[in-house]
């Protein structure tokens, strides 16, 4: 940890994360997020304490702040569909009406079809 936070890495890129502490460490990463959550919380305290915010909680910040722009636009979406239905169910029933009044209509039979026409 002291080489991350002094800015003298030696087997990492120096990035305040576990990644990182634990390619400085030799080990695996899983080695300090599942055997050793106590060093992984003691260098998530040391993080913080610098002024900084862990990385993952920056991806996880970033990730929440993006999902609820998605549920924003999701919702404007919904709106719209729903709008388009009211719209199409009108739509339906009216042609559902037309449809009823021209099938009781009763038939003209002076009406003529024009390709039954003689011509003049």
């Amino acid at each position: 940890m002291d080489r991350i936070f002094n800015d003298a890495p030696a087997r990492s890129d120096g990035a305040w994360t576990i990644v990182a502490l634990a390619a400085e460490a030799g080990v695996p990463r899983n080695a300090l997020t599942q055997r050793h959550p106590d060093l992984r919380n003691e260098f998530y305290d040391q993080v913080r304490t610098r002024g900084q915010t862990p990385d993952h909680e920056k991806r996880l910040r970033r990730q929440i702040a993006k999902l609820k722009e998605l549920r924003v636009a999701d919702a404007v979406q919904i709106r719209q569909l729903e709008a388009d239905i009211e719209a199409l169910v009108g739509a339906l029933h009216l042609s559902q009406l037309e449809n009823s009044r021209l099938r009781t209509q009763p038939a003209n039979p002076d009406i003529r079809l024009l390709s039954n026409r003689v011509p003049d």
